[in-house]
């Protein structure tokens, strides 16, 4: 895969708000088989797009970049060759002014650099009406780089939906208040006066808890009064309650990124595997024993008496 084609296969997992992390080689030193300016795309699902040296480097930036996926923070990775403790265990240093440290155990002799960035999608708000206040909530959204969108009619919510903003002016609140109540959408603003606001939400047949995610009136009391500061109050208050923040523990909302880091360590090797439905991997003792490669899979099949107590 060359550097063209995997930005384009960037473009177009951005256009499906598919989060990724874009590994790309900043610095090598011999002997190792990346050079500066080699890529790779890390998935949700641990695949690895692309080419950032040999299997091993590979591994290591698998499960770094998930680890990225989770926290949403670019690092730079600096593989090294590894040095043996005396207890089999090769450990990677915390995050230090976003640089972390691998001891990787197969790593030919070099060193490599590698910068990864998190490319998470925008947070999605849908956008409910057609008068002024509705537009001036598209529009100032767009400005603050959200994903923002006039709600699609007679479409389910989607499972990573953020935000929703109702400025329908008493046309179908309830219904749309209500779906998106129980599909757990961590912002619900209902643009509205005090007191119809409270009357539509006393109505609403959802639990206190799903009742507690609609904000109406909508927005913080900043004394607005155009559609444009209106807007800019609603924000204001999205802002404030960070749902994006949420979105870890919505149901469904993040099955597009992993939520626990499952590893294993490689028995032959020492190495911090990901564990994903792609990684190499042997019954033993009724145990699943994970690998970071075919080598040393096959050396642990061979003898497998020999890393018993690895």
């Amino acid at each position: 895969m060359t550097n063209i084609d995997l930005l384009t296969r960037a473009d177009v997992l951005r256009h499906g708000r598919t989060p990724f992390v874009l590994a790309t080689v900043v610095h090598a030193e011999r002997p190792t088989s990346a050079k500066p300016g080699d890529s790779a795309l890390v998935l949700p699902d641990g695949t690895v797009e692309g080419f950032v040296g040999g299997i091993c480097a590979e591994t290591t930036v698998q499960v770094q970049g998930l680890r990225v996926l989770e926290t949403g923070e670019s690092l730079l990775l600096r593989i090294t060759p590894a040095t043996d403790t005396g207890t089999g265990i090769r450990s990677a240093q915390e995050p230090g002014e976003g640089l972390v440290t691998v001891a990787n155990p197969c790593l030919s002799g070099g060193t490599l650099d590698i910068f990864l960035e998190a490319n998470l999608p925008p947070a999605l708000a849908y956008v409910y009406g057609h008068a002024p206040i509705a537009r001036a909530v598209l529009d100032v959204g767009r400005v603050l780089g959200l994903d923002v969108r006039p709600a699609p009619p007679a479409e389910p919510l989607p499972p990573d939906l953020d935000v929703v903003v109702i400025a329908t002016h008493g046309r179908d609140e309830e219904s749309v208040l209500t779906e998106a109540a129980r599909s757990g959408v961590p912002y619900i603003g209902l643009v509205a006066s005090p007191g119809r606001g409270a009357a539509v939400l006393a109505g609403l047949d959802v639990t206190e808890e799903q009742r507690a995610h609609i904000h109406t009136p909508a927005g913080l009391d900043i004394g607005a009064r155009t559609p444009a500061e209106i807007a800019l109050s609603v924000y204001a208050e999205i802002i404030a309650t960070r749902p994006q923040a949420a979105r870890a523990v919505r149901p469904g909302a993040g099955s597009a990124v992993r939520q626990v880091l499952a590893q294993d360590v490689d028995p032959v090797c020492g190495m911090t595997v990901a564990i994903t439905p792609a990684t190499l991997s042997l019954d033993r003792a009724g145990a699943t024993v994970y690998f970071c490669g075919p080598g040393c899979q096959h050396a642990f099949a061979d003898e497998p008496s020999r890393y018993a107590h690895a």
